[in-house]
């Protein structure tokens, strides 16, 4: 799907369905250096269950046109330009690391047409180590492998995938190796900058899920929760043996905590409803 958001022309996937903005809405937001295709798996699942999904690449990534935006304040701004581009009074934000700041941003900025907040791999804060932020600016090949390195768990690191005949590590790696030159480190500097998610925490009034890696060393279980304190109306989900890529490492889990999240049931990653 293409929607011009200002002077740009965005792309969104859809879940493999027109996208109907008559339906209760889910905005899914990636992270640092990614795009849509990391929310395949739930976008797919709530466009085939009753819901208007829109996954949406950030500008300057995947098929949207640029440049990249500057700041997490700004990229909240955005999610309301691009809601208004796409025709809905409201929705729902999923965002996993810059995501979930970006989406965090924008529910406290947007107030009531937020109707609720998913933050996957997330912290009030999202500092970036000095050495992996300056590879992304001088030696962006080192960049991807030390987000490989650090984004996984060790499990995810043997080769094995819960996605048969794909290997974890090496799909960040190629995704990674499709940002143009600076964006990922534009990304990484926005992140490294937000300094107001206390703020923004404290302003969200939907209700909120938070999921975590226990094994996340980029945004650790510490900060997810001192997040999930900070808000009003908050569930917890903390997956084991998960490091910070979440949907690749635990695709089933997440998944889960979603469904129950947006079905209004416990999330603690039960069984999946029928259709």
């Amino acid at each position: 799907m293409q929607l011009m958001v200002g002077a740009s022309k965005l792309y969104a996937a859809t879940g493999g369905r027109p996208f109907d903005a008559r339906r209760p809405a889910i905005l899914f937001l990636h992270g640092a250096g990614q795009d849509h295709t990391t929310w395949q798996l739930p976008a797919r699942y709530f466009a085939w269950h009753g819901r208007a999904a829109l996954a949406p690449d950030l500008p300057a990534h995947g098929r949207s046109e640029g440049p990249a935006l500057e700041s997490v304040a700004h990229m909240g701004r955005w999610v309301g330009e691009l809601l208004d581009a796409a025709g809905l009074g409201e929705a729902a934000l999923v965002g996993h690391s810059l995501g979930a700041a970006v989406a965090l941003e924008a529910a406290a900025a947007l107030g009531a047409r937020i109707t609720g907040l998913a933050l996957i791999g997330a912290g009030l804060a999202m500092p970036v180590n000095p050495a992996l932020l300056a590879a992304a600016r001088d030696d962006p090949p080192t960049a991807h492998r030390m987000i490989g390195a650090w984004g996984h768990a060790p499990r995810a690191k043997i080769g094995g995938s819960p996605s048969p005949g794909l290997w974890t590590v090496g799909g960040t790696l190629a995704l990674l190796a499709r940002n143009g030159p600076g964006v990922l480190h534009a990304d990484l500097q926005a992140c490294t900058e937000w300094s107001s998610g206390t703020d923004a925490a404290s302003r969200v009034r939907c209700p909120a899920l938070v999921v975590l890696g226990a094994q996340d060393v980029m945004a650790p279980p510490a900060a997810a929760e001192a997040l999930a304190r900070r808000l009003s109306a908050v569930r917890t989900v903390r997956i084991d043996d998960c490091g910070h890529m979440l949907m690749a490492e635990a695709p089933d889990q997440v998944l889960d905590a979603l469904i129950a999240f947006f079905a209004g049931g416990s999330a603690d990653g039960g069984g999946r409803p029928g259709p």
